[in-house]
């Protein structure tokens, strides 16, 4: 019931349509009772009187095509409103889905998975939309028409009538039955999915490493086996649900025969046709029989229907009901003072269950306005660390300082506009590159934009382009080069003006000299910032005030370039190393 409620929440402004759906459906399904009571009346009549007979008959066809006439207007109107409703409903729970994902950390997206995500986002919402509009139609229609044709059953002829009140108890136990055994595999199938899904991003995303190896042949072969399971569990589970038909159409076949030999008898016994049971009454009763097997084959739609989307619901409310591991505290501080950092005896795990933490121990201080280098290994936990920074991940233990304020206290916007962070990950969004820097600054002027594109050493070939600064980006950036991504990568956080920048192996891609100029720049330009610049090079950090050297998530040794060339021998090797590697290319050139 809680899943249901969770996402009755975004029905919303579609509350009217969904209302007024199931009153039509009430409509339809008592005109469709009545027809066959008024039909066999008619009937009756007809035969009973010999004088006036074509009056009988003209009144109740008159009540007959006014019977129609509102089945018809009302499971039209039905149709349209459960439309509506269904589709709104389906808008809505997207919008609140996306929504909710927006305001999850790090932590909640790497819980659920992005594959998974997408799967709830599309599939789940289909499956939940379907539902919705079959239980504003059938599932409202069939138990109405369901109760209406037993009482009018009952009106004709009740002992014959309890034949239907015996068999569909029996009935239902098989129903039941079927959906106990068959609801495991749907939990299956959707997690099948999802592993699908997973399949499908990741070689769409890495196509060009895919046709680099030629390793079509190994993808498609990891694709068909992820589809030959869903297909498989599918496959199983339809088996199983398809004794839905056969069952009933077995039981109302087994009602119909014992109502006809039974009527049958009644009629005989009585001697006439003028008795307390007619042929006619027989027939209508029968219609009836007929009416009550098609309300259980559409609830055997519904039943289905209903079967599949149970566990996308329920996968849908896991989402929704997901509570963000970071919030905003109430009144939370929304100035950020400078761009100093502090971090206290600060521990870090991704989960409560890992065995081992990522970062340990970790005590470091970073005045404002210092250009401030990290290195390491890989596997070091260098991104880690600075992603603890903007609270994309909360410490596990200690506390970090923005400021002179712990993080936590900080409005979680008013926070991360102060901390520009240039990932790892280098993104772009389909659009022109104008349109991709103003993600830094929605308002930001084209001298502003051509401003910090010069201090990111980007202006001098986006002007090459033809459309220059209109450019259009293709989506994920793959019309522009892995350095020139960087670049704007990194154009797009000045443009934030923030207090703290924060480049995670931004420069990787571009060359040494365009590296040189893009570190001078913002020493010249923007001094008051606190620069973090996390690198792999050492000359890409060794002008820097402070180097902070990471091992096993642990800070092994911190100082300016020339006190660790003194004092560590990590760095001290690893200096030695790039530096011969760049004299033999040197020599080699």
């Amino acid at each position: 019931m809680s899943t249901v409620k969770t996402l009755l929440k975004s029905v919303r402004q579609y509350k009217k349509p969904s209302l007024i759906t199931p009153f039509f459906m009430a409509v339809e399904a008592f005109c469709e009772c009545l027809i066959p009571f008024f039909m066999a009346k008619m009937i009756n009549q007809s035969v009973l009187q010999e004088s006036g007979a074509m009056a009988h008959i003209l009144k109740y066809g008159v009540v007959l095509l006014v019977l129609a006439a509102g089945s018809i207007t009302s499971g039209v109107l039905a149709g349209q409103f459960a439309a509506t409703a269904s589709c709104g409903f389906a808008s809505n729970l997207r919008h609140d889905l996306f929504y909710k994902v927006q305001k999850f950390s790090f932590a909640n997206v790497d819980k659920f998975s992005t594959s998974s995500l997408v799967t709830r986002l599309t599939t789940d919402v289909t499956n939940v939309q379907q539902s919705y509009q079959m239980c504003l139609r059938i599932a409202i229609r069939v138990p109405l028409q369901f109760i209406f044709a037993i009482i009018m059953s009952f009106s004709i002829n009740a002992k014959l009538a309890w034949i239907f009140i015996v068999i569909m108890p029996v009935l239902a136990l098989f129903l039941i039955a079927i959906m106990r055994v068959v609801m495991p595999f749907f939990r299956r199938i959707f997690k099948k999915y999802d592993a699908l899904n997973n399949s499908v991003q990741e070689n769409v995303g890495g196509v060009r490493v895919v046709k680099s190896f030629v390793r079509e042949k190994y993808e498609t072969e990891k694709f068909d086996k992820a589809a030959s399971e869903v297909r498989n569990d599918f496959t199983r589970a339809e088996k199983i649900l398809a004794l839905n038909n056969p069952i009933m159409t077995l039981f109302i076949n087994v009602a119909a025969v014992l109502i006809s030999f039974l009527g049958a008898k009644q009629i005989i016994r009585a001697g006439s046709l003028n008795g307390d049971f007619t042929p006619t009454e027989l027939s209508a009763l029968i219609t009836y029989g007929i009416q009550i097997l098609s309300c259980c084959m559409m609830f055997s739609m519904v039943f289905v229907m209903i079967t599949m989307s149970f566990e996308s619901a329920r996968r849908i409310s896991e989402v929704l009901n997901q509570e963000s591991d970071l919030v905003s505290p109430e009144q939370g501080k929304t100035t950020v003072q400078d761009g100093s950092v502090r971090f206290e005896n600060v521990s870090f795990k991704y989960s409560a269950k890992a065995g081992r933490y990522a970062l340990s121990d970790i005590d470091l201080e970073i005045r404002s306005g210092e250009t401030v280098g990290i290195l390491g290994g890989t596997g070091s936990s260098k991104t880690t660390l600075v992603q603890l920074i903007p609270r994309l991940y909360d410490a596990s233990e200690g506390n970090v300082y923005v400021g002179d304020i712990n993080v936590k206290e900080y409005d979680l916007d008013a926070l991360r506009k102060e901390v520009a962070v240039v990932l790892q990950k280098n993104v772009l969004f389909s659009g022109t590159i104008k349109d991709n820097l103003r993600w830094g600054n929605e308002k930001a002027t084209d001298e502003e934009i051509e401003r910090v594109c010069k201090l990111a050493q980007a202006d001098e070939f986006v002007r090459a382009f033809p459309d220059g600064y209109d450019t259009y980006i293709e989506q994920g950036g793959t019309n522009v080069s892995g350095g020139q991504k960087q670049r704007l990568c990194i154009a797009r956080a000045l443009l934030r003006k923030p207090k703290i920048l924060i480049l995670d192996d931004s420069t990787s891609a571009v060359d040494t000299k365009t590296d040189a100029l893009i570190r001078r720049a913002f020493a010249e330009e923007i001094p008051d910032t606190t620069k973090i610049i996390i690198a792999q090079r050492i000359s890409s950090v060794e002008h820097a005030d402070k180097i902070v050297v990471l091992d096993g998530g642990k800070v092994v040794a911190c100082g300016d370039h020339e006190t660790l060339l003194q004092t560590s021998d990590v760095y001290r090797e690893t200096y030695q190393a790039q530096t011969k590697s760049r004299a033999s290319e040197g020599g080699e050139a």
